[in-house]
């Protein structure tokens, strides 16, 4: 006879289990069905057609979908390191108990809570070749303007630049928790020695933010290979298709084409795409501390 569930155990299911509905249902259920959806032909009024691999064949030999696979691995170049960077030496300079430090880590964490439809519309006030802010500048200094959003050369690059400003807060909030977590005596033992800032900072400093440094490099690889709204909003995928990403791709498909199976096709890929190269980054940090 089996033994009766301990009151505590069915205690803790009572906490866990709502959250584990919850789960179930807002990811696992979804993700299933789409795996599904995936291996059907369909459109968004309910009709079916089981195709079994027809939409990986096709997507693996649209050169639409390479172009924008090649533009979304393109963006998440320009914008992971520099924003990882900029967002470690702005946390440096704001670890601070001042007055001064704390207005400007609200500053910069401010852009983090405006809607990509508000940042969008920021940066083409500032970038649009006509009458924006970069136009006129140059044009006061005898130079033409440069069209950042719709020359083929300058399009992902202005993606970039956006979504750097837009990201910079939640990075640098980040990296300030790692920064004060660190023990003080370490810097005061290191004073002792007459250790410089550089030594300092690469012999203590940076060992100890690794994992916080990891978990910045994780997420924004993650949500930068899912860039969609500065894409649409800002360049909508032009000029001829140089700044389209893989999300725009799957939108455009399944939105603008109603063929619901192959864009969730797409999604299903960029989503073992998105997971292949974060446990990679993940195993590659863990097996150097494991071989120290």
């Amino acid at each position: 006879m089996s033994k009766p569930a301990r009151p505590g155990r069915l205690g803790g299911f009572a906490f866990v289990g709502p959250f584990l509905l919850l789960y179930l249902g807002i990811l696992i259920v979804p993700l299933l069905l789409g795996i599904y959806l995936s291996f059907n032909r369909a459109d968004l009024f309910g009709y079916r057609e089981w195709v079994g691999l027809g939409n990986y064949a096709r997507l693996f030999a649209d050169p639409v979908f390479y172009q924008s696979l090649l533009n979304t691995f393109e963006v998440a170049v320009l914008i992971v390191p520099p924003l990882t960077i900029i967002a470690l030496l702005l946390a440096l300079a704001l670890n601070r108990a001042t007055r001064s430090a704390a207005i400007f880590r609200g500053i910069f964490f401010s852009s983090s809570v405006l809607s990509v439809t508000i940042v969008t519309l920021v940066w083409r006030f500032i970038l649009t070749p006509d009458a924006g802010l970069v136009a006129k500048l140059l044009t006061a200094m005898g130079r033409d303007p440069i069209p950042f959003l719709s020359d083929a050369h300058w399009t992902i690059p202005s993606l970039a630049i956006t979504t750097i400003w837009w990201s910079l807060g939640f990075p640098i909030m980040l990296f300030l928790a790692g920064l004060q977590q660190i023990p003080q005596d370490m810097y005061e033992a290191a004073a002792l020695d007459n250790a410089s800032r550089w030594t300092t900072f690469r012999r203590i400093t940076l060992p100890s933010l690794r994992r916080t440094l990891l978990l910045v490099v994780m997420l924004q690889t993650a949500a930068q290979l899912q860039l969609f709204g500065q894409a649409q909003l800002l360049t909508g995928g032009g000029p001829s298709g140089t700044s389209r990403t893989v999300v725009l791709f799957i939108y455009e498909v399944a939105f603008g084409r109603w063929e619901l199976g192959y864009a969730t096709a797409t999604a299903e890929i960029l989503f073992a795409l998105v997971l292949a190269i974060t446990l990679l980054q993940y195993w590659t940090v863990t097996r150097q501390e494991s071989e120290r």
